[in-house]
């Protein structure tokens, strides 16, 4: 059963598609040093996200994404890529871009980042895809 996810939870499964796509797989340590968190802080994020059908651990406590994970972790992801690139093409620094998007990207509905991303490949030529 797929529940309410929150930011903290939605940061993890971000975290772990981007450490999966860079390292091919993914190990709670490489969690923990890439949020700068501590392990037992990651090891209490993961027993949430194993228990609400997110993720799997295998007998070597490699960590995959479950298909419904792998959404939203992908749509986090597209948000704080898309967003950031919008911000830095209206003048803001890269390094803030990118930390202010993740602060964007949890709460802002679809439908407005879509009519942003619109707005942005027609008049800030954001590279956009179809």
């Amino acid at each position: 059963m797929l529940l309410k996810i929150n930011e903290s939870q939605e940061n993890y499964l971000e975290r772990i598609l981007l450490i999966q796509r860079e390292k091919g797989v993914v190990r709670s340590v490489d969690i923990a040093e890439a949020l700068g968190v501590t392990k037992p802080s990651v090891s209490h994020a993961m027993k949430l996200l194993r228990e609400n059908g997110y993720i799997l651990m295998d007998d070597e406590n490699l960590i995959t994404l479950t298909p419904a994970g792998e959404e939203i972790a992908r749509r986090m992801a597209e948000r704080h890529h898309g967003l950031a690139r919008i911000l830095m093409r209206m003048g803001v620094p890269e390094e803030t871009a990118y930390e202010d998007a993740c602060k964007i990207e949890h709460d802002i509905s679809q439908e407005s980042f879509e009519a942003l991303r619109r707005f942005a490949c027609q008049h800030l030529d954001v590279e956009c895809q179809t």
